[in-house]
Parts: C-alpha cells; sequence; structure tokens
C-alpha cells in the first residue's frame, strides 16, 4: 500500500516537472543521459527517475518564482567540466536554479553534480535527498572520480564565505580556494564560469550570530529582513561564459595556481558587473 502511494506521488511530481518545462524543455529531460555503472546504478546514489521527480518545486521556483533567464547555457562544452560560480543568498538556491537551466535549457542537456559540505551528509533526510538527485560531499577523490566519469562539476570556491555575505558584501567575491583550480589541471579540465545575479537580494544578511551558530554547529546564523532566510522573490540572471582552458601542474607553487584561479574570478566578476548594469531591477 505505502509502495502504491509513493509510486503514485513519484508520478504526480514527475508530470508537474514536465507540465512546468513545457513541451520543449520536457523533450531535454527525456534526453537527459543516465549515470550507471554495470550494474545498473549510480555509485554516488544519484537517481534520475527521482530527480526528475523531486525537482518539481524548483522548476516551480525557475518559472514562476525567480523567473530564471539563462544566457549561454549552450556553451557548455560535451564531456568533464568544472562549472565555477558565485555563491550567495542564505540557501543555496542559486545552485539549484544553475543545475535547472542546464537541464532545460543546455544543448544538450546536462544533469550536473554539486559539491556540498562535509556537514551535509549528516543532516537526516537531506543527506539521503542530496545524493538522491546528485549531490555529493565535495572531496578531491569524489571530484575525480566523477571527472573520470566525463561529468559534470559546479563548484562555488567561495563556499560558505559566498552563501552568507552580508548586505554590504553584495556582488564582492569573497577569497576563491585552490581546489578546483589543481583538480583541472591534473585531469585536463575546462573551466567554465557562471555568473548569478539576483540570489544576493533573496535573503539579505543584515548580520551574523556567530555565537549562535557555533552553538548550534551551523557555519553561520544570518539575520534578515525577514527574521529567516526564506527567500525573497528576486529576480534571476544566469550567465555562463566561453571554457577556459589551463595548463600546468597540479602541484604547482599556490601562488602560480592563484594567478590562474585569479583570471576565472576575473570572468566571474566581469560578467556579474555586466548583469548588475544590464538588470532593471532587483523583482524584474
Amino acid at each position: 500500500m505505502l509502495e502504491r502511494f509513493s509510486d503514485k506521488v513519484k508520478k504526480g511530481l514527475r508530470g508537474w516537472t514536465e507540465r512546468m518545462a513545457g513541451e520543449q524543455q520536457s523533450d531535454h529531460l527525456q534526453a537527459l543521459a543516465r549515470t550507471e555503472n554495470e550494474y545498473g546504478v549510480d555509485p554516488f546514489g544519484f537517481n534520475l527517475d527521482y530527480s526528475l521527480a523531486a525537482i518539481a518545486p524548483f522548476m516551480w521556483l525557475y518559472r514562476h518564482y525567480f523567473r530564471v533567464e539563462a544566457y549561454g547555457a549552450d556553451r557548455i562544452p560535451a564531456g568533464r567540466v568544472l562549472l565555477v560560480s558565485n555563491h550567495s543568498g542564505q540557501l543555496p538556491l542559486d545552485g539549484a536554479m544553475i543545475g535547472i537551466a542546464l537541464m532545460v535549457e543546455g544543448n544538450p542537456p546536462r544533469a550536473i553534480r554539486s559539491m556540498v559540505e562535509k556537514w551535509v551528509p549528516s543532516l537526516p533526510y537531506v543527506s539521503t535527498f542530496m545524493a538522491r538527485v546528485g549531490q555529493i560531499v565535495g572531496t578531491p577523490e569524489n571530484c575525480r572520480r566523477l571527472l573520470e566519469a566525463e561529468e559534470a562539476i559546479l563548484v562555488f570556491p567561495e563556499g560558505t564565505r559566498g552563501l552568507n555575505k552580508l548586505w554590504p558584501q553584495r556582488y564582492q567575491l569573497q577569497e576563491f580556494g585552490l581546489g578546483f583550480m589543481r583538480l583541472a589541471l591534473e585531469t585536463n579540465t575546462p573551466i567554465v564560469p557562471i555568473a548569478v545575479v539576483g540570489a544576493e537580494e533573496q535573503a539579505p544578511a543584515l548580520m551574523n550570530l556567530k555565537p549562535v551558530a557555533k552553538l548550534l554547529g551551523f557555519p553561520s546564523f544570518p539575520i534578515t529582513p525577514t527574521g529567516t532566510p526564506f527567500p525573497l522573490p528576486t529576480k534571476y540572471r544566469i550567465y555562463f561564459g566561453d571554457a577556459l582552458h589551463f595548463t600546468g601542474r597540479a602541484d604547482d607553487e599556490d601562488s602560480e595556481l592563484d594567478k590562474k584561479v585569479r583570471t576565472v574570478k576575473a570572468s566571474i566578476q566581469a560578467m556579474l558587473h555586466q548583469g548588475l548594469k544590464e538588470r532593471r531591477g532587483v523583482f524584474w
């Protein structure tokens, strides 16, 4: 009885996803590649059928709440690729919207993998959901295995520094880690810079109560105008840049790697500035 009810729910959500996507984009969803090994499963727990049902609410957010406009989604090269983006908004909805954009507007459509923080698997229910929709803990070994399997990986080099930045820091990129560049050089992987405009204003943080965050074991405890991280219906614009190719050794000095990282960071910052210049307002 419970299994039949679960199947009915999944079927209903899958139908909702396809209706939200529209006829043309629904064809894109059908064309998504399955990442299964010889045993018919994904080694990291990703399940495409589960994902197409689970993303229904996010598809609604994409279409009707954030009203996302994606530019250059067809620039993503085939095969292995690192997608490097700015990060903001208190809740990682920017990552979800990037993922939806590449599912319904990519050519070919891609189901991407996002790197999550090491504490995410400790969350009940959330950890299972994250694995089923393709998100994995961002360790170097996990990334190498996925890139060797020709996957697309979404990386936020700012980490929680970007996600939880305060209002005066909006659209100012925080320090980038070097790990993604080491992986790109080690695996000969192109990097596609991504700029998200709109997420910075969805839940502006006025202050960060660090003692409370430490007590709860959270990376931060932001105070927003609404008192919660619940997002406002800001207008999202996502810009995909041209693929960047780097040469060098993964074990080069940090100073050498930092020069390459600054090139990626400058590309994202330039797209952010251009996007801010072109937009008419925060909510439209």
